[in-house]
């Protein structure tokens, strides 16, 4: 895998692509990777891929599997390309929007397409089929099960499905894989389409030298098929099935009442002893995710050296208590899985002493945001000049942060903020997401991360998420007139400016 140098990033998750099918998909990466390589991009970050639920709004943090893929990124267009489906299959309306994702919609046009498909399959693609679920069976199998049941049970938490399905009784387990055997295998080949769209991609990207980021939440959905197949994995009550406490983290920046994420807490020791089940389920993740990507940042890293446990009768993360994670131990355990991956430790947030010596013993970079740089002094740890160590990536702002643009008219933050960072940009405010683009581009840190809202300059309306809120999330798609040659090029030119400039040998050929 390549060393990553001083480079630049662009965040655009996989949904924001553009596309004529309600989502952004696969086959929208190909000319996506075009753009970052005319721009001298080095990597494209993006978020979790897992599958989503309309019951978390479809947060890709509340996903459903923690090695599935998302089924709704799964491009027609690709589909005909490979021959699954003919030309006519895919022909379908156009969505209501190039600027927001339908995920309903986007489910309504691929799931008539993904039945055609299956009943299709010519001997050729059936044995590749069948090679993918053996190599994957350790997930999928599971997986598979799990998503028929939750359409037999109305969509009802696994908790609620029968008690034996609940405790996985063999038999009864082993009898509804024979009544349903054809659900579960259909939904190991929607898994399929996805991995040969996604190792296509892949393969293009490496094609061109572009690097894949992805991003891994440290904690799983309760209503998860990982949940359901791993319970001593969980803290959760053994009668109900529900989690005793749940994860969030205390009052801080994004809300005075702290987070209550819900998810479940693990069990890092069962009976006194170190919980082998558990780590075998992490090198299965790490494995997967091995096979898809070049880097991936770890979703609240502090996680492992001490979180926040709250009970799950508390409504708000107020009345936590911080315990302590596996620390160094764990990632000693994890040296083979995760020796093809280049890990990066979301370190933000009520960061200890403690969390960053295992930050660094672990030689893991972490993260700096620009949008945190301006409420304090010049001692404040995010300012550019503060950044002693270049092993670390800066931000203008992450997918939890307000657009450059959107903070700088929020008129909560304060004015003295803004006056700060227009002294330190020396700047007049009038391109103020040009100006965070270039404080990062202009720092030591390795890497320089700019969503794509804050190249294009857009506001508030195009923030991708909020914390602490549900509504109105992971909608925001960029429009395909705006991945053109005159930003590619505006970014490339600042990207050779400040050192960033990222070109395979061909690109030289010509000067």
């Amino acid at each position: 895998m390549p060393t990553v140098d001083r480079c630049t990033a662009i965040l655009l998750h996989i949904s924001s692509l553009p596309g004529r099918y309600g989502i952004g998909d696969l086959g929208a990466g190909f000319a996506f990777v075009d753009f970052l390589v005319k721009a001298g991009v080095r990597v494209w970050q993006f978020l979790p891929t897992c599958p989503t639920s309309g019951a978390f709004c479809h947060s890709p943090y509340m996903g459903y599997s923690a090695c599935a893929g998302n089924p709704l990124f799964i491009s027609p267009d690709m589909m005909v390309d490979s021959g699954f489906i003919g030309a006519a299959d895919s022909k379908v309306l156009e969505p209501s929007s190039e600027y927001s994702v339908d995920f309903d919609y986007a489910a309504a046009v691929r799931q008539p397409l993904f039945s055609k498909a299956y009943r299709r399959l010519s001997p050729e693609k059936r044995r590749l089929f069948e090679d993918f679920c053996r190599r994957e069976h350790a997930w999928l199998d599971d997986f598979a099960l799990f998503a028929v049941m939750r359409e037999r049970f109305d969509q009802a938490a696994w908790n609620n499905w029968p008690l034996a399905l609940v405790r996985r009784d063999a038999d009864e387990l082993a009898a509804f894989q024979r009544q349903n055997r054809q659900d579960v295998e259909f939904h190991k080949f929607c898994q399929y389409l996805f991995s040969e769209q996604w190792h296509r991609l892949q393969d293009y990207a490496r094609q061109q030298g572009i690097l894949l980021f992805g991003d891994i939440p440290i904690y799983v959905s309760h209503d998860s098929s990982d949940v359901w197949a791993n319970q001593p994995c969980f803290d959760l009550d053994r009668g109900s099935g529900l989690p005793r406490h749940v994860a969030g983290v205390p009052p801080d920046y994004f809300s005075a009442t702290g987070q209550r994420w819900g998810n479940p807490l693990y069990l890092w020791r069962h009976k006194g002893q170190v919980n082998k089940a558990l780590y075998t389920w992490w090198r299965q993740r790490f494995k997967v995710l091995a096979g898809m990507l070049d880097l991936v940042r770890i979703d609240h890293f502090r996680a492992f050296e001490s979180y926040w446990q709250i009970p799950a009768r508390e409504k708000t993360a107020v009345k936590g208590v911080w315990q302590k994670g596996p620390g160094t131990f764990f990632f000693q355990e994890m040296t083979e899985a995760l020796a093809h991956l280049q890990i990066v430790a979301e370190d933000l947030g009520m960061i200890t002493p403690e969390v960053e010596k295992l930050r660094d013993e672990l030689g893991f970079p972490g993260m700096k945001i620009l949008q945190f740089a301006f409420d304090s002094d010049a001692d404040n740890i995010y300012l550019p000049h503060n950044i002693s160590d270049p092993n670390c990536l800066i931000y203008t702002g992450t997918h939890d942060n307000d657009t450059s643009v959107g903070w700088y008219f929020d008129t909560e933050v304060p004015e003295r903020s803004k006056e700060r960072l227009r002294r330190y940009a020396n700047s007049d405010g009038r391109a103020i997401h040009h100006d965070f683009m270039r404080l990062a581009l202009s720092s030591t840190a390795r890497m320089a991360v700019l969503p794509m809202q804050d190249i294009l300059g857009f506001g508030t309306d195009c923030r991708m998420n909020r914390p602490a809120t549900v509504e109105g999330n992971w909608l925001w798609r960029c429009a395909p007139r705006y991945l053109n040659d005159d930003v590619a090029m505006f970014v490339r030119q600042e990207n050779e400016f400040y050192g960033r400039l990222f070109f395979q040998e061909s690109d030289t050929e010509d000067t």
